[in-house]
């Protein structure tokens, strides 16, 4: 099974060095596309508490969640992602908070707020888990030459230009007929699934080809994708 990125990386001494141990060739409307010439696309899941719910419950979820991996005829890719959580922002916001206020009593009480905030992370392992469903596509491919050859092949011609694009809109609506299949057998378990844009899945990428620098450098955040 191919993997969103399945090779263990070491740290790069230049960017564009970087590039060359990527799985991934480009990302565009809403598709990620491997080197490889496969397509991904990325469903972000929302959870569930399992322990919560009662014995009919737990086993009408059990049953469901059977039925739609009987259902699937092709791989599916699930990720759990946990990150530390990054409070700077809400501490920034705190911050412009407590000047704000008049009351000398009630400026004391967000500071104490702000503060025992501040330690409470520093002691503690606070984790935020985002969980995700990869759905890939691949062609079924010549012997010669491959998809993404077909796609992204230097030929100027306008012919030549209008056969990828079709070649692309063609995989991508295949794609995305996985997407809705996964959505709606899962959406009987009570989850909400939604998938993620080009920019949400730029983010994505970044944050997992960089987990160092997840704390320090922020392209958007990711935990406010609307799940509908």
């Amino acid at each position: 099974m191919e993997t969103l990125h399945s090779k263990k990386l070491t740290k790069p001494t230049t960017t564009s060095a970087s590039q060359v141990f990527l799985d991934v060739a480009e990302v565009k409307e809403d598709v990620i596309i491997l080197k490889n010439g496969f397509f991904r696309a990325v469903l972000a899941v929302s959870a569930i508490n399992f322990d919560l719910k009662s014995t009919d419950e737990q086993e009408a979820i059990v049953n469901q969640y059977q039925n739609f991996l009987n259902s699937l005829d092709f791989p599916i890719q699930i990720i759990v992602s946990s990150r530390k959580i990054n409070i700077n922002n809400y501490l920034k916001f705190i911050d412009k908070k407590e000047k704000q206020q008049d009351n000398e009593l009630l400026r004391m009480q967000v500071f104490e707020y702000k503060n025992f905030i501040r330690q409470l992370v520093s002691v503690s392992n606070i984790m935020d888990k985002n969980f995700y469903v990869v759905v890939p596509f691949a062609q079924v491919e010549n012997q010669n030459k491959s998809l993404l050859g077909n796609l992204f092949a230097g030929a100027n011609s306008k012919k030549g230009i209008i056969e990828k694009r079709e070649n692309f809109e063609t995989c991508k609506n295949q794609l995305y007929q996985r997407v809705d299949h996964i959505t709606a057998s899962l959406s009987g378990i009570g989850v909400r699934i939604t998938p993620l844009k080009t920019q949400e899945l730029i983010e994505l990428l970044y944050n997992s080809y960089n987990p160092n620098l997840f704390i320090k450098d922020e392209l958007g955040d990711v935990s406010q994708i609307e799940l509908k």
